[in-house]
């Protein structure tokens, strides 16, 4: 039934004083839950609704670790550390302190984004994806291994959002991962799934002795798994800050694992990591009409694409006459989707010419926003007709056309997302990622006498394997040192534009098409009216600039014909988005928060 909602770092010295000054935050005692064993596959969800905070996250254990520290008192950034350390632990397939992310925070005031994406070492050029032959290597020959490995950003980025909107001590938030890690968690369906399906991880000899047993063959669902050598490097983050990680033993031994790889070595040098600096940057916000309501979304900003081409996607779909077609038996209909493919075929283009790190690319036109400017999506809306142009070009939003080249497509994998509104007024989107299903699969220990570790990054393969076209023209994406790679995260805060009030946070994870599971919930929500809930559940739908993806079993032949009589080329496939999302509602005149989890992950949303 549809509803209505309403409109740098801290060293040794400076941490222990800072904690000391932390005494009378609010304290968290932190009770190690019944573990359950989320499902693999898809599994449908009920929807949630609360009325002081809640939290959305991709593991149970992650969403209850938040739970606790929201109920002791904690602020929303509290809440998402406790999480990220639980899902470093038990989802480590995805997210971690190995990796990156972005967070996105309104305290009610003013949205913040905070960029702890990775960046490339000082010592790598344009050429580090090439072969021998100055080709562009095979993706996963440039994944396994330390060259794809970047310079972790997560924590640093944390404790710069923390010292800003904490609550609670720094320490106090690694206690729930530091259990768990202890005393051991059971390994979910979905875990041993992607374990048994890995054909890199066991290369690994420190990852091999710690996920598969002595015969080489994954831990069973159910098996209590327990990780000493993590639960020794969280506590020595609890204790010392993000130092402990990019400076000294463990620094070392993070940089020994990249270099010292047998055949596939990296660039990592202690002093990118002791150089590292997490960035705050100004939110990409622009103004959205949908149901004749006004709203602010706001998203994150290059290096991240994900704002961009959902609020390109969105914009063109409002010059075109989707926002006047309704679900079709609870369904996308054909029409719609033929809009929505040439939407995202347009805004894909652009987004593989101009969208890179912009500490070394110039917006097109001096401008972001220009991407965003109503009279030029109307242009590119203009471009849409009755069948598929299949393929896209990129338009010209400034007076001056680029020299860059665009991007070839190339894959991208892995993510986490965290949705957490508090009861102190603050709401934040959060999108963690090493990357690709386990990273670089490779994982770092201090102590080879202790099982465990943390999995490394692999980045850098976000980056353009190759630096320029074949006419020499530059990509915008390409490697470069000390840069960060685009990504497709898209951390979202929806606002209502009167009152500058958060009406919604959400994300996904799911590589390039992030920016499609972000875009399918918003346009759920806002146009069609669905809880959370019931937008996640949709069945998913994206196009790359090539073929219309459609999630496989989920659309009738008859519209999969449809699209096919307009031009399309159809692929049904396997379309595994981790979406969360919580929302604003009002019920009997009571304002509430309506949370919603992906049935096609193990995820849950919990609160008060």
């Amino acid at each position: 039934m549809p509803y209505r909602i309403t409109a740098s770092r801290i060293g040794l010295l400076a941490a222990a004083a800072w904690l000391a000054g932390c005494a009378s935050s609010p304290t968290l005692h932190y009770t190690v839950p019944a573990q359950p064993e989320g499902a693999s596959g898809y599994t449908e969800k009920p929807g949630w609704a609360t009325t002081q905070f809640a939290v959305a996250a991709a593991n149970p254990l992650a969403t209850d670790a938040g739970y606790q520290v929201l109920k002791a008192g904690g602020s929303a950034v509290d809440a998402a550390i406790a999480v990220q350390m639980v899902l470093t632990l038990v989802e480590p397939q995805s997210s971690g302190i190995g990796g990156g992310a972005f967070l996105l925070h309104s305290d009610g005031q003013a949205i913040e984004a905070y960029d702890g994406r990775e960046t490339a070492p000082a010592s790598a050029d344009e050429k580090l994806f090439l072969d021998a032959n100055g080709k562009p290597m095979a993706f996963h020959d440039g994944v396994v291994g330390g060259r794809s490995v970047g310079v972790p950003g997560t924590l640093r980025m944390l404790e710069m959002a923390h010292r800003a909107h904490g609550k609670m001590p720094w320490a106090a938030l690694f206690q729930p991962a530091i259990v768990l890690a202890e005393k051991g968690f059971k390994v979910s369906p979905r875990l041993h799934t992607l374990l048994s399906n890995e054909k890199h991880l066991r290369k690994d000899p420190v990852a091999a002795a710690y996920f598969y047993d002595a015969s080489g063959k994954p831990w069973p669902v159910g098996h209590v798994l327990k990780n000493p050598e993590l639960a020794a490097v969280l506590r020595s983050i609890a204790a010392q800050g993000s130092a402990a990680l990019y400076e000294g033993p463990l620094a070392q031994a993070i940089v020994n694992k990249v270099r010292n790889h047998p055949n596939n070595p990296g660039r990592l040098a202690l002093a990118d990591l002791a150089g590292y600096q997490p960035k705050k940057r100004e939110a990409l916000c622009h103004d959205y009409r949908a149901r004749e309501h006004d709203y602010r979304l706001c998203g994150f900003p290059p290096p991240s694409s994900g704002a961009l081409a959902i609020g390109q996607i969105l914009g063109i779909l409002n010059q075109t006459q989707a926002a006047t077609l309704p679900l079709d038996q609870g369904l996308p209909s054909h029409q719609w989707l033929h809009l929505y493919t040439e939407a995202s075929r347009l805004a894909f283009a652009d987004r593989a010419l101009y969208v890179a790190d912009p500490d070394f690319v110039q917006p097109p036109g001096g401008s972001w926003m220009r991407l965003l400017d109503p009279a030029y999506l109307a242009e590119r809306a203009a471009l849409i007709g009755a069948q598929s142009m299949k393929v896209a070009q990129p338009g010209t939003p400034g007076p001056l056309k680029t020299s860059q080249a665009p991007m070839p497509d190339q894959p991208e994998y892995g993510t986490s997302h965290i949705s957490i509104v508090d009861s102190l007024g603050n709401a934040l989107a959060m999108t963690t990622t090493i990357e690709d299903a386990f990273g670089s699969r490779q994982m770092v220990t201090t102590n080879a006498a202790r099982s465990g570790g943390f999995l490394l990054n692999n980045e850098l393969t976000d980056f353009s394997f190759a630096p320029t076209d074949a006419q020499g023209q530059p990509i915008a994406n390409r490697v470069q040192p000390g840069k960060r790679p685009r990504s497709s995260m898209a951390p979202t805060l929806v606002l209502d534009k009167a009152t500058g009030q958060v009406l919604m946070s959400g994300g996904s994870p799911g590589g390039a098409l992030i920016i499609h599971y972000t875009a399918k919930t918003l346009y759920g929500v806002l146009h069609w009216g669905l809880t959370p809930q019931k937008a996640i559940d949709l069945p998913n739908f994206a196009s790359l600039n090539g073929p219309s993806l459609l999630e496989e079993k989920r659309f009738p032949p008859a519209t999969v014909q449809a699209l096919r009589e307009r031009g399309a080329e159809v692929r049904e496939m396997n379309m595994t988005s981790g979406l969360q999302a919580i929302t604003r509602g009002q019920a009997h005149g009571k304002t509430l928060w309506l949370g919603g989890a992906d049935p096609r992950r193990e995820g849950v949303v919990m609160g008060d």
